[in-house]
């Protein structure tokens, strides 16, 4: 009897394991088709975008004859050294914000002092402010102080991002105290256990830090459309707005723009999505 209620429970197992299968399947198509549908786009003539979609037919997701042409003409835009631009700004953020991240989240999480929880309460609230909403005074601010048009003043916003010393806080956090103390009686002061304990136990956090910075900032358009407007400074998502022309937009050559500004944040993503996954489910847990 015992054997088959065993099987009923592995039946109902199995059907659930399948049902969630084909919904975690459909949930993944719903979010390829509009990618797939712009990369198809980027090798077809501008002009036949829109002519498969009513009424929806195979030709709508699939072209018989693609071509690079789209591709070719980016390489006659400025959109190279936008890209080139967009990638320095966000390695330098990374590279510099996670230092002042992950410092600021071990002084919150490991070092007593009066105020901390006032202190990681702004912390919290400066993440959940739209950055749109304080960009145009910013863009003031750093006009007085001649940073416009400079990748100082492209790069400085994004340094410190309530998010990632959230994130790096709450793995801070679940760091054995007692390693901590052992340490410190070994004769390591902050610095020391900072970098000798905290850091290399944080290496999955610090890379999920990392990529919240680089995705901050690599698909920032606000910020740079006020900040980085001469040609030398130009970002890449600036650079794509600006494919279009006043009376007539070539959407062949848009979707292809699109297409090279999704590859390099995609690749990074797949490349480190097992450091981002195991920062995320380790948060909090040790």
């Amino acid at each position: 009897m015992s054997t088959v209620a065993a099987a009923k429970a592995s039946g109902r197992r199995s059907v659930g394991y399948i049902a969630l299968s084909v919904l975690g399947a459909c949930v993944g198509l719903l979010f390829l088709i509009p990618l797939w549908w712009t990369f198809v786009n980027s090798l077809r003539p501008g002009g036949d975008t829109f002519r498969y979609l009513n009424p929806l037919q195979w030709e709508t997701f699939f072209t018989l004859t693609p071509s690079l042409d789209n591709y070719a003409e980016l390489l006659r835009s400025n959109l190279g050294l936008a890209m080139l631009n967009s990638i320095f700004v966000s390695a330098a953020t990374v590279v510099i914000g996670l230092v002042i991240c992950s410092m600021a989240a071990f002084a919150l999480a490991a070092i007593p002092f009066r105020g901390s929880g006032a202190v990681f309460v702004v912390v919290v609230v400066s993440f959940l402010i739209p950055f749109d909403a304080i960009a145009i005074p910013l863009a003031d601010l750093f006009r007085d102080w001649n940073l416009q048009n400079t990748y100082a003043g492209l790069i400085l916003p994004g340094l410190g991002n309530g998010m990632a010393i959230f994130l790096l806080r709450t793995f801070f956090l679940a760091i054995p105290k007692d390693l901590v103390e052992a340490g410190r009686l070994d004769g390591l002061g902050w610095w020391g256990t900072f970098r000798r304990i905290y850091l290399p136990l944080s290496v999955p956090s610090l890379i999920g830090a990392g990529l919240t910075l680089f995705l901050f900032q690599w698909q920032s358009y606000v910020w740079p459309l006020l900040n980085g407007t001469d040609e030398q400074h130009i970002l890449g998502p600036i650079a794509l707005s600006n494919l279009q022309g006043q009376f007539n937009v070539d959407y062949g050559v848009m979707f292809a723009g699109s297409i090279v500004l999704t590859v390099i944040p995609l690749a990074i993503i797949i490349g480190f999505q097992r450091y981002f996954i195991q920062s995320v489910t380790t948060t909090g847990l040790k």
